[in-house]
């Protein structure tokens, strides 16, 4: 079995690449009857998954996975915790179950990128959901310390009301480039003239 597309896509971090690469390689396996189970890197393609926010994809492999090898790996049991945290929107679970196992170097920078990309999702939620957070709030839906989401709401241009604890979201700017169509202008022109004339 040649992972090497893989591989070569989580060296070069090409992590919403992972899935596509995983389902690809799998219907090829698949299609030539392999059989495959045991050495399929299922963690990696589920948290892939993850990765690209596609939670039907991700339960449709975990259903298709062999119970033996769902029992035998515990970083696959690890990686479904996130996803059913993700399914319940349980965010403060999705950030313990990240915490809560000691990942593979295989796995680590996929779920480190993971992460990341979890974290600036629900981020942005909260700028649009709303004006006013608690930092203890903040803290909870960001899987952060109150001092860790308090600098980094700050860094986001938020405001922090020390008294109050309460973090103020400032939404980014709208900026609207209007673009000039020259065929309106030119249209625009030959009406004035006609007015003109």
């Amino acid at each position: 079995m040649d992972l090497s597309q893989l591989q070569d896509a989580l060296a070069s971090k090409s992590y919403d690449e992972v899935a596509g690469i995983c389902d690809e390689l799998m219907l090829q396996i698949a299609s030539m009857g392999v059989s495959f189970q045991e050495e399929w890197p299922y963690t990696i393609h589920l948290i892939g998954h993850l990765y690209d926010s596609d939670l039907n994809s991700a339960r449709f492999l975990w259903k298709s996975i062999p119970s033996g090898i769902k029992e035998s790996r515990p970083d696959l049991v690890a990686a479904w915790k996130i996803g059913q945290c993700l399914w319940n929107r349980d965010y403060a679970g999705v950030y313990a179950a990240i915490r809560g196992f000691d990942w593979n170097p295989e796995a680590h920078g996929l779920v480190a990128a993971f992460q990341e990309k979890y974290t600036e999702r629900v981020f942005q939620l909260l700028v649009s959901a709303y004006s006013t957070i608690s930092v203890a709030d903040a803290a909870q839906f960001l899987g952060m310390s109150e001092d860790d989401v308090t600098n980094y709401a700050l860094q986001h241009g938020w405001t922090f009301d020390s008294g109050s604890r309460m973090l103020t979201v400032t939404k980014p700017k709208i900026v609207t480039e209007q673009k000039l169509d020259p065929s309106k202008l030119q249209r625009l022109t030959e009406y004035v003239f006609q007015l003109e004339h």
